[in-house]
């Protein structure tokens, strides 16, 4: 899991109308989730986190369960959105694995770790977390098989096995770079970008320079 980031602190609820409260629940809880992961996360940590009550979360929430689809579900959403805004924004062209990265930098900025939300292992099988959970990471892996095999069409290559080998790697990669990124939280969206430019252009040079091949 990601390790915490530094903005973590009590928020104080003493007066805050309910919406307010209520959205420094859901930042604490995506906090807890994504840091820790499901199976770990504390109901009373995230409670200690705002300075409310365990009993105010669940009269709030319902269950451990259900306050995680409510952090979940903001957070599939957003990276749905930005992904697909993205990749519809010059068809595959070869920098479009950049502008993919940017926009999923761009839309966790502040909340680097809901990454790992949507990506828990713990989550309880069989539970609507799960279910949720796997709809979305669906979604996503769909737009990154369509992305990677135009990529590879653009590149010569036709085989549905270099795509979804493809696939594997870049969802391995794009959470590496997150893990990454969230442990160096000086480093802004458009700096990550442009270090995936550079990491890129690096890597290019491995197939053309004799080391691999």
């Amino acid at each position: 899991m990601a390790t915490p980031s530094s903005h973590s602190a009590k928020a104080g609820t003493k007066g805050v109308p309910r919406q307010h409260r209520r959205r420094q629940m859901l930042e604490a809880a995506t906090e807890e989730f994504g840091t820790r992961g499901y199976a770990a996360a504390s109901l009373p940590a995230i409670a200690a986190r705002v300075g409310v009550t365990k009993t105010l979360l669940h009269q709030y929430f319902g269950t451990k369960e259900e306050l995680y689809v409510a952090c979940l579900v903001p957070v599939g959403d957003r990276l749905l959105d930005t992904i697909r805004a993205a990749m519809g924004e010059g068809g595959a062209a070869p920098h479009t694995p950049l502008r993919v990265l940017h926009s999923i930098f761009t839309a966790l900025e502040g909340q680097r770790e809901a990454w790992f939300v949507l990506y828990d292992t713990t989550l309880p099988s069989g539970g609507e977390a799960e279910h949720r959970a796997s709809e979305y990471r669906s979604a996503i892996d769909r737009l990154a098989a369509g992305g990677t095999a135009d990529l590879l069409r653009a590149a010569g290559s036709t085989d549905p096995l270099d795509a979804d080998a493809l696939k594997y790697v870049w969802r391995d990669l794009v959470a590496t770079l997150v893990r990454w990124w969230v442990k160096h939280p000086e480093q802004t969206p458009q700096a990550m970008t442009r270090r995936c430019a550079r990491l890129f252009a690096a890597a290019a040079t491995l197939g053309t320079d004799g080391h691999l091949g």
